[in-house]
Order: C-alpha cells, then structure tokens, then sequence
C-alpha cells in the first residue's frame, strides 16, 4: 500500500495536541477534493502497509478535533472521519475526502491545490479556468438536462448494451442478474424516468444524440505525398454510439493491414505498420477522456510515413505529455467504466503501458505526444528502427515472456542499446529508484540486460551474448565503451590538448558516453597520478602526470 492519487499516509507523531499543523492537513484535504478524492491514514509511515502492531488511538474524541480544524480551514471540502482497526489489530485513523465534483476547493486564505500522482501541488492562477472546464466535464455525463424519457431510446442500441454486459467476463454475477432497468441506471444511463447525457450517448436515438452539446464525431483523412486528401471516411451523423464508431474506425480502414514481412529463419512473420491494439487504445483514449463539452471532432489523419490522432480539448488537469505513461486521470468516469466492462480498453492507467509496449516490442519508434489550448495530439510513426530490433524484441518477449513493463524497459534499451539510469528514469517520468526497478523487473535477472556503475552513474546495456545470439546487427556508438578503453580514449585526448576542462574533453571523446562515467574515470586517473589537475569546481583543468604505460 503505497502513497497514491488516491493516498495518502501520515505517522501518528503528526498529531501534536495544539502543536498540530492543522494546515498542512487542510492542504492535502483541498488537493484531494479538487482532484479524484481520496484518503489520508493518520498513524501508518509511509514505508508501511500496516500501523505499527499494538499502536491505539487513546483519544477517542480525535476525528471531530480533526473534522473541526479542517471545516475551519477549508471552503467546499468533505471529509468522513473514522479509528480503524488494520489486519495487524492496530488502530490508525482513516480520513475520507469525498471530491468535489462541480466547485473548486480552497483554503480559507484563498490558495488552491490538486493533488498530481502521489503530491499535493499548488495550482496556478492561470490554470483555474482549466480546472473548472474540467470540473463541468466531470459532471456532464450524470446530468439530465435534455429531459429525454427513458423510453425514448434506440431499442436495437439498448438490446445490444444489455446483452454484452450480460456476456462480459468483467462484469459481476451481481450486476448481470439485476433487472434491465437497474441496469442502465448502475451504469447511470438513466435518472428515474430521464436518460442521462450518457444515456442519450449510447442508448438514445439520433435527434436526441445530434442535440446533445458535442456528441463524439470522427474523421479519418488519408493524404498522399503531396499532402493531398486521397481518401476520407467520416463518421459524423450521430447514428452510432461510443462502440459502433470504434468498430468503424477499427474494421473499416484498410491501412490498418498494412505490415512488413520479416524473416525468421525459414519462418516469416508480418508485423504491422500500425498495430491494431494501439489504433484501438487511442481511438478509445480520443472517446473516453475528451471533454464532452468542448467542440471539436476526432481527426485520424493518415499519412505515407506517420498516423496522427487529434482529440479535441487538453489532458486531464495533472496529466502531460511527460507523465502520460505513468499518471491516469479519468475524467469521464462512467463512459471509462462502461469501455472497461464491456471489454474495449484496458484497466485504469494501463492504455499507454499497452501503447508503449506494443510499439516498442514491434521495433517502432515511441509516440509522440502534443498538446495545445485546443486539441491533443498523438503521433505513431510508419517506419520501424530496423529489421534486427524487430527480431531482437520477437525473440525476447516469446523466449522470456516478458511482461509489460519489461518489454517498454527492453525495448528502449533494444533500439539505443544502452541508457543511463537517470536516461530511462526520465523516460519512464520514474523519480525514485524503486519505481524504475519496478519498470525493470527480471531484465538483469534473466541477463537480457547489464548493469554498470553505481548511482547517476548507473548504465544499462543489452547483453552482447544475447545480440550474439540472433546475430544481431545494431548500430554502434560509445555508449557500452570499457573502462579501460574510455581511459585510453581519456588519455589520447588530453595529450593532444593539456589543460583540458571536463566539458571540452567529453565532447571530443563521445558524448553518448555517460558524463558520470567519464567523470568517475578521470577521478581515477587523478587518483592514481595518471593525471594532475589545476583549478577547482568548474575551472578544473586537466594534465598528464606521466606516461600511461608507467603506471601499468
């Protein structure tokens, strides 16, 4: 149980009588009402999934102090305060913020905070008018402001729900068995006798789906060379819900076919431009997280070298182009729902695990992700890196059956052949060691990769043995260099140029080699008087001390 979206944990030393810092409490309480909601545990450490054994909370009155001080401090936040009892028998107290849905939670001296991934951060001023759009697009699906009866529906579309939820593996035993209008209003398609704008979205009939403030279209525009329009598929007359246009866009679009033939031995295998499972995940991105109350159709633009997807309004508030792989944010929570049950996304946060590995572990390159005020862009290039990381990902993900994660992590080294660990922290948005073990997993385990160097200095590398294997044919750089030719390489350069600083000599050698690399073995050659230095800090200068072979 580990400090999420969604928790929160706090030792017990952090109730302090009248020494408690009341605010710090109330801050983390408006962060979590702006966001998703949430849940702060008082008296468990944030390394530890259970307060420690025998722990009590002696003072019984303590979740009306903590209820009190947060009310005083707080404007339109909702707490639920309780003393539990953890599976170990100790006490721990639970505070529940319930979000707040339709208003912007403050404190009560005007400062605003959302809580991103496991922080509580300020939000700017410039970014309120973002946060409140997105407040109205939380809330849009569950309104029945059109005054559709729920008998005025498409009954072919509401046969067709009914009985895929019945069918669905995700779906419990509990909810198939209730009643079709119990049904639709579990799935809040329906309010008493009044569709939802949800409902109207994929149950509703056409007038009724046209009228509704932006209802989902989409266009798909191949262009040739030339940027010319040469074919177009539009889906923008409001006869299909949610689930008929991505079966459009998925089975009616014969681009998706395309593929490239790659031998393996006396085995041929085709592998796809455009991977069916990514188009999928991104179509229903476009669907399920734009905002409802923005104008704007989906783009599916295709070209000879690229597909492009264009989803009309921004990321999710607290969701970037940097942190899109590891942050997820629904903000269409049912419409989410009712794509997971039925089957056509994956779990929560994992689509753009799925976007990732799919592309890496075909050999292609990452997407490219773009935002702007109006629209979100997601890039796929056509081309793949090379024939031999295609069989090199083949071999590794079928031999080893690497999971997710792990195919990302190998597939970035695959094509690099080497990072550094701060390299693909970076990528994977991992600020903590753990977190980019857990991307990891069994690669150094089951020798697929190699880890040298400690702290920044960490570098990762594909196995040669492994490359050797399938004789692979990568390109070649200075990134895996051994140490003792980076001292060679060290040692030329300064001979060359005496009193070189350490920027002037890492450009000359490489600078694909790790700086911290090159930084640790000019250390050792001070060290063992190889070298002499002069200067300090930045106006360090580098000299020979005596011949290399000397001191062998």
């Amino acid at each position: 149980m580990e400090e999420s979206q969604n928790l929160d944990k706090k030792s017990l030393r952090f109730l302090k009588g009248k020494n408690t810092d009341w605010d710090e409490i109330s801050k983390d309480c408006v962060a979590f009402a702006n966001a998703q909601g949430g849940f702060i545990y008082i008296g468990i450490e944030n390394e530890d999934a259970l307060p420690p054994i025998n722990q009590k909370i002696t003072d019984k009155n303590i979740p009306e102090t903590i209820q009190k001080n947060i009310v005083q401090r707080t404007v339109n936040v909702a707490v639920a305060i309780t003393i539990n009892v953890a599976d170990n028998k100790a006490e721990f107290i639970k505070i529940q913020v319930f979000r707040n849905a339709q208003t912007i939670a403050s404190t009560t001296d005007g400062k605003y905070y959302i809580r991103v991934s496991d922080e509580c951060r300020p939000i700017p001023p410039d970014e309120m008018a973002r946060l409140a759009a997105d407040k109205n697009a939380f809330v849009w699906e569950e309104q029945t402001t059109k005054k559709v009866n729920k008998l005025k529906v498409d009954e072919k579309k509401k046969v067709t729900f009914l009985t895929d939820i019945r069918k669905s593996q995700r779906v419990s035993s509990f909810i198939k068995e209730m009643s079709d209008d119990e049904i639709l209003e579990f799935y809040f398609l329906k309010k008493g006798d009044l569709l939802t704008n949800l409902g109207i979205l994929w149950i509703g009939e056409r007038n009724d789906r046209a009228s509704l403030l932006y209802p989902p279209a989409i266009q798909i525009i191949r262009y040739n060379e030339n940027d010319e329009k040469v074919w177009k598929l539009l889906l923008d007359d409001y006869f299909l819900n949610p689930k008929e246009l991505l079966d459009k866009v998925l089975n009616d679009v014969p681009d998706w076919q395309e593929s490239m033939e790659v031998s393996e031995g006396m085995f041929r295998k085709n592998i796809p431009f455009f991977p069916i499972e990514v188009v999928r995940e991104l179509v229903v991105n476009a669907l399920v997280h734009r905002t409802y109350t923005t104008r704007g159709d989906i783009f599916i633009n295709i070209f000879p070298d690229k597909l492009e997807i264009h989803s009309p309004g921004r990321l999710p508030y607290g969701v970037t182009p940097k942190n899109i792989l590891s942050q997820s944010i629904r903000r269409n929570e049912q419409l989410s729902k009712i794509f997971y049950d039925l089957g056509l996304m994956e779990k929560e946060g994992s689509g753009y695990d799925l976007v990732y590995a799919k592309l890496l572990g075909s050999g292609k390159p990452l997407p490219i992700v773009t935002e702007t005020d109006e629209r979100v862009t997601v890039i796929i290039k056509k081309q793949f890196i090379s024939k031999e990381v295609v069989r090199l990902m083949d071999k590794a993900s079928s031999e080893f059956n690497l999971k997710q994660k792990e195919i990302i992590s190998f597939g970035l080294l695959a094509q690099q052949q080497s990072y550094s660990a701060t390299e693909v922290s970076k990528i994977l948005n991992q600020s903590e060691e753990q977190g980019l073990r857990n991307w990891l997993g069994r690669l150094v385990e089951l020798e697929l990769i190699l880890k040298s160097g400690k702290g920044k200095g960490t570098q990762y590398s594909v196995n040669p043995e492994f490359i050797r294997k399938i004789d692979f044919k990568g390109k070649t750089n200075l990134k895996n260099i051994e140490d003792y030719r980076l001292e060679e390489l060290i040692y030329k350069d300064i001979s060359a140029y005496p009193n070189s600083g350490f920027s002037d000599i890492h450009k000359r050698i490489g600078e694909e080699i790790n700086q911290y690399k090159v930084k640790r073995m000019l250390k050792n050659m001070v060290e063992r008087d190889v070298l002499g230095i002069t200067g300090e800090t930045r106006g360090m200068k580098y000299h020979l001390k005596q011949n290399l072979q000397e001191n062998e």
